[in-house]
């Protein structure tokens, strides 16, 4: 990790760009992929899944014999694990499903609005070096309490064409309509178009690397909706000298192990602090089985120390971390002050992986500095919200001269006409 020591207001946007890596050529990848499938369907599909997943596929479709026997493998120490997220998840969720107020702005004049959950969403759940079955109850738990008809997950399969038996048994439980075994650019372009097996969603969600991301994003432009332009995972640690190095560092590696271009950032007002968190970093990593992904996003990793708790704040601001913990003495007072992140911890006992499975959180989050404008993954997410209103023969005589008046001035006069021939 770099330390960076007292760095001037002026050099933090260089200080704090996220890891880049060259693209150059995957635009045109993802593009090949995405026409493919749209013009062949299921027979693109299987042939980059053979190309990308090394596998070659008869059905695409998980079976309920498959799921049946993933059921029996899971250990059942993990089922409860599971059933017990699910339910925190499930009760946080469920709680966001307020009641829209009906509001009369003038006599005679009615608006309101509902909630309508998207009929149809698709779900990407990532293969790679980590079943990510956790991620499966984040997604298919609040589409299924929106009361979304169709939720459809598709995620790539090992080279014997199975799908992690926890990621089966997450996604039974959490309600999930229709499971495929499909990776990467493929499993996009199957959703936002549809094919022979993979039914067309309107919305889709998940995390993924690159390819996968520049997929949504491409789809996004006219096929379907996205949840959120998501990137590698990051987090980042806001840290006085009552902070624990110990916690600090666990904190940090938490996230390195993710992937190589994971980033994890401290903020510290203590010099002292920053040496003891390096120092134990080095040494928590040589116990890590993924020591080698840890060690490569470890190098793209920082340590800011600044002057005081004001300037961290400003710092931690302008990074706009997807996860935040704040690990100080007065942890709520300056969570009051943090304006951009995705998911904030606070003080001293809780970890960044409590929100990443169990709490009741959504952990699908923004990255890449999107959460000044993005919101992580929530109820509202997977629901669109319809506004009506009604009007008594009052009440357009209430507001009639203000829209004729409008009107007239944008020179929209059909529309003012609309108003005229009602009222007389």
């Amino acid at each position: 990790m770099k330390i960076y020591k007292y760095p001037a207001s002026s050099e933090w946007a260089q200080l704090l760009a996220r890891p880049t890596f060259d693209n150059a050529t995957l635009f045109d990848t993802v593009r090949t992929v995405l026409n493919d499938v749209k013009t062949k369907g299921d027979e693109a599909v299987k042939a980059y899944e053979e190309k990308f997943d090394k596998v070659s596929l008869s059905s695409l479709i998980v079976s309920e014999e498959e799921i049946k026997e993933a059921e029996a493998i899971v250990s059942k120490e993990l089922k409860e694990a599971i059933i017990l997220a699910k339910g925190n998840i499930q009760k946080f969720h469920s709680a966001q499903a307020q009641e829209l107020p009906c509001v009369e702005t003038m006599p005679g004049v009615t608006c309101w609005q509902k909630a309508k959950a998207i009929e149809k969403v698709g779900l990407y759940i990532p293969g790679g070096t980590a079943p990510l079955f956790s991620t499966v109850l984040m997604l298919a738990i609040p589409a299924q309490i929106a009361g979304c008809k169709d939720i459809v997950l598709c995620t790539p399969p090992n080279r014997e064409g199975k799908v992690h038996p926890a990621v089966l048994f997450a996604a039974k439980t959490a309600g999930v309509n229709k499971i495929f075994k499909i990776g990467g650019v493929q499993a996009i372009a199957s959703m936002a178009y549809g094919t022979e097996s993979v039914p067309k969603v309107y919305k889709i969600f998940g995390p993924g690397n690159q390819y996968v991301t520049a997929a949504k994003q491409m789809v996004s432009l006219k096929d379907v909706a996205i949840d959120m332009p998501a990137g590698p995972s990051e987090v980042e640690v806001l840290a006085d000298d009552s902070a624990n190095p110990i916690f600090v560092a666990s904190d940090l590696l938490s996230q390195a192990e993710h992937g190589v271009d994971s980033q994890a950032i401290l903020i510290t007002t203590s010099e002292s602090l920053a040496d003891k968190v390096m120092k134990e970093v080095e040494t928590q990593l040589e116990k890590l089985p993924r020591k080698e992904i840890a060690e490569k996003s470890v190098a793209n990793s920082k340590i800011f120390i600044v002057k005081d708790m004001n300037e961290a704040i400003c710092l931690s601001n302008s990074y706009a971390p997807e996860h935040l913990i704040i690990s100080a003495n007065n942890y709520r007072e300056i969570a009051e002050q943090i304006d951009n992140a995705g998911s904030i911890f606070l003080g001293y006992y809780t970890p960044e992986s409590a929100g990443d499975y169990a709490s009741g959180t959504n952990h699908t989050l923004p990255t890449n500095g999107y959460a000044k404008a993005y919101s992580g993954v929530n109820l509202d997410s997977f629901r669109k919200k319809i506004t009506y209103q009604e009007i008594t023969k009052q009440g357009l005589e209430q507001i009639g001269d203000a829209i004729e008046i409008m009107a007239s001035n944008e020179q929209l006069f059909a529309h003012q006409n609309a108003v005229i021939l009602r009222r007389k």
